[in-house]
């Protein structure tokens, strides 16, 4: 954000986001979409957190959508290689979401059947990003387009998860989000007259969610906005220079999924669990921690955890090249 028009369009972002979430709200309670907890989950959280109006990730398409014609940005953005994979990414997780509403559950779509549909999303998104907008994976390595394909595909999935995993308490998933969209936004990065906007639009509209998912949230933003934002950080990650982008700009979702895969591990192989539970933020609220200690010193190591990839793959790159 180097321009008052950038700040001016995280602002208008923002607000917009935050009055169509209000109206959301209002929308959602009458309709009694209503957060339905896991029965395995922490207590704490099927007591307070249960009935708690969720799908606010509906607002996110919208209000992009909105920001974007207001500021003449689509004559700016490549609209498949930015917006398309976060728009597929929502599709899915928004498809989970009805189907817990409307089963009243807390269980949707499969978790295969979940995997399936984001490779569905994820592949045709790569094999565009590779084969026709000509994005390098990695500075100066060049990948055949099969194997850059199905490298893009992988990660993609994997990151769209590791938001989903991460977004489990009040404000955790947008305030880290945020933290990403301002690093892109501020870096001058490949391609930055396309991805300063998005990355704008991504900053306030996460700033937007957070006035109403704040500790205690209003609402929550759902699978379909966990996997919208996960879909945005990659495609921003990836235009803005390459997939190593992913490293500090994704570096505490990522911390929150390997955590997951580890206990998974663990317990299969071993019989015994690395955490008390996963993702890494359910082990420190059962160690005693406030769930708001958790969610600001969370966002501050996501912060620190960002400078420090970052300044160390800058360090690597020059010595590569």
């Amino acid at each position: 954000m180097k321009t008052p028009v950038e700040w001016g369009l995280v602002v208008g972002t923002a607000v917009l986001a935050a009055f169509l979430q209000a109206y959301w709200i209002r929308l959602v309670r009458r309709w009694e979409v209503r957060q339905v907890e896991k029965s395995y989950g922490l207590a704490s959280h099927v007591e307070r957190k249960s009935g708690t109006p969720t799908m606010g990730g509906v607002v996110f398409p919208l209000a992009c959508f909105l920001a974007l014609a207001a500021s003449g940005g689509f004559s700016r953005v490549s609209i498949p290689g930015i917006w398309g994979l976060p728009l597929g990414a929502f599709a899915v997780g928004f498809a989970d979401d009805w189907l817990k509403f409307s089963r009243r559950s807390s269980e949707g779509l499969k978790s295969m059947e979940k995997f399936a549909l984001q490779v569905l999303i994820a592949v045709p998104w790569s094999a565009y990003v590779v084969l026709v907008d000509r994005v390098a994976l990695l500075p100066g390595v060049s990948l055949p387009p099969l194997p850059a394909i199905g490298v893009l595909a992988f990660f993609t999935v994997g990151m769209i998860n590791a938001v989903n995993v991460t977004d489990g308490l009040d404000g955790l998933a947008a305030g880290a989000s945020a933290i990403s969209f301002l690093g892109l936004a501020l870096l001058p990065l490949v391609r930055a007259a396309e991805i300063g906007p998005a990355a704008c639009i991504g900053l306030g509209l996460c700033a937007g969610f957070l006035w109403h998912n704040a500790y205690p949230a209003k609402i929550f933003m759902g699978d379909g906005g966990s996997h919208f934002l996960g879909g945005l950080l990659v495609s921003l990650c990836v235009a803005g220079g390459g997939l190593f982008l992913l490293i500090p700009f994704g570096f505490l979702f990522g911390v929150e999924l390997v955590s997951v895969a580890i206990q998974i591990l663990s317990i299969r192989k071993f019989g015994r669990k690395v955490f008390r539970m996963s993702p890494l933020h359910h082990h420190f609220e059962l160690l005693g921690w406030p769930e708001t200690h958790v969610v600001v010193r969370f966002w501050l190591f996501h912060a620190a955890g960002l400078l420090g990839a970052g300044f160390v793959l800058k360090k690597v790159l020059e010595i590569w090249r």
